[in-house]
């Protein structure tokens, strides 16, 4: 039987390892994409779940991934008590325990590392575009045209993120959509040497500021905050930010220029269509205050690569309706749940006394801490 095509659009970390695992496959993939590069330029960084590292790690991306992560045993909340001081509420403790909280992974290293790996697999084809200026329908397959040339393929997915205007213009219905008004700052802190294995969150009056570990003596921020902070300038929110973190890291600068991105909540019914899937962010867009955006990303991967291993071996067309149907299926009530879930915390956490009163009441039970962890390593299996 002849291999089947796949075409993967979009080389950002979702494009890049959904190419990869799905190399696995026995099909021949096109990643196609207009910049592979600028994520090796971004200071942002990922959170990632004991489970979905363990998937990472299979897919032997790199023998020094290991080195590049940074593994998180311990998470603190804390929530402004008067006068722009804190006071600790919420405590995760794995320390003395095999599984991690979390891993921490900058941007532009696992690029490097992913974008290595693909150029050593004969599979993936990586072509570059400036514009897809169709996809179409070409007898029993689908037809994407770029750069003057017309690509056949059985399978399409799109991991171009949720502002693309291809996933606009071909899958503009049926989403839930909650537009936070607020803003992400993220920037890369150097600071004195201290055992750095602890996640940090700081609750303030509509703000939230993380502080996540990538080595003893840098840490990655991220703040998320109303968008008005734009019309100030990156001096006045430096100084800021550096005020917040004095009590947890000594002598701290700012490593990296700070980077701005507009927060919103986005879930789209519609997960297919003609032999079209969505993927990603293209999917479900969450608050970065759980760091569960990539991790749901990488749960759908999983099931992805073994749907559709299970029906290469049977030799059925990958890009059929049953079969896109089928994973959808899986995916989608679970991640509906999960993220309506994510959506409710953040709403609830605005209002402080209800937050503070939450976290207590979890603070007191290793019971719920235990399901609070498990859910946000694995996510909901239903």
């Amino acid at each position: 039987m002849k291999k089947q095509k796949i075409c993967i659009i979009g080389g950002n970390l979702t494009g890049l390892v959904t190419a990869i695992s799905l190399s696995k496959l026995n099909c021949d993939i096109d990643l196609i994409t207009s910049d592979i590069n600028k994520n090796t330029k971004s200071n942002r960084t990922i959170a990632i779940s004991e489970n979905n590292f363990n998937f990472l790690n299979k897919l032997n991306i790199s023998r020094s991934l290991k080195k590049e992560v940074w593994p998180c045993s311990i998470m603190k909340l804390y929530t402004e008590i008067k006068n722009e001081k804190f006071s600790e509420i919420f405590e995760l403790n794995n320390d003395n325990k095999r599984k991690k909280i979390l891993y921490m992974l900058e941007n532009s290293k696992i690029t490097k590392l992913m974008m290595s790996k693909i150029k050593q697999i004969k599979s993936i084809s990586v072509k570059y575009h400036e514009k897809i200026s169709e996809i179409a329908t070409s007898g029993s397959l689908k037809s994407v045209k770029f750069n003057n040339n017309n690509y056949k393929y059985n399978l399409i997915i799109i991991c171009a993120g949720s502002n693309s205007s291809l996933v606009k213009n071909l899958f503009n219905d049926q989403i839930i959509e909650n537009l936070y008004n607020e803003v992400s700052i993220s920037a890369i802190l150097k600071h004195s040497s201290l055992k750095n294995n602890t996640v940090r969150q700081i609750f303030l009056d509509n703000e939230i500021l993380a502080l996540l570990p990538i080595s003893n003596t840098r840490t990655s921020i991220v703040w998320s905050v109303k968008k008005d902070i734009k019309e100030k300038n990156d001096l006045c929110t430096k100084k800021k930010i550096e005020f917040y973190v004095k009590n947890y890291l000594k002598n701290a600068t700012f490593a990296t220029n700070i980077e701005y991105k507009d927060l919103n909540f986005i879930i789209r019914n519609k997960y297919f269509q003609d032999r079209t899937l969505l993927f990603g962010d293209a999917l479900h867009v969450l608050h970065p205050f759980v760091g569960q955006g990539f991790n749901m990303t990488l749960r759908d991967l999983a099931c992805l690569e073994k749907t559709l291993s299970k029906k290469i071996y049977l030799g059925l067309d990958i890009g059929s309706s049953d079969i896109l149907s089928e994973f959808s299926s899986k995916v989608k009530p679970r991640n509906f749940v999960f993220s309506i879930g994510v959506d409710f915390l953040k709403n609830s956490f605005s209002f402080k006394k209800l937050r503070n009163d939450i976290l207590k009441i979890l603070n007191k039970s290793n019971f719920a801490k235990n399901i609070l962890f498990n859910i946000a390593d694995k996510g909901f299996n239903f």
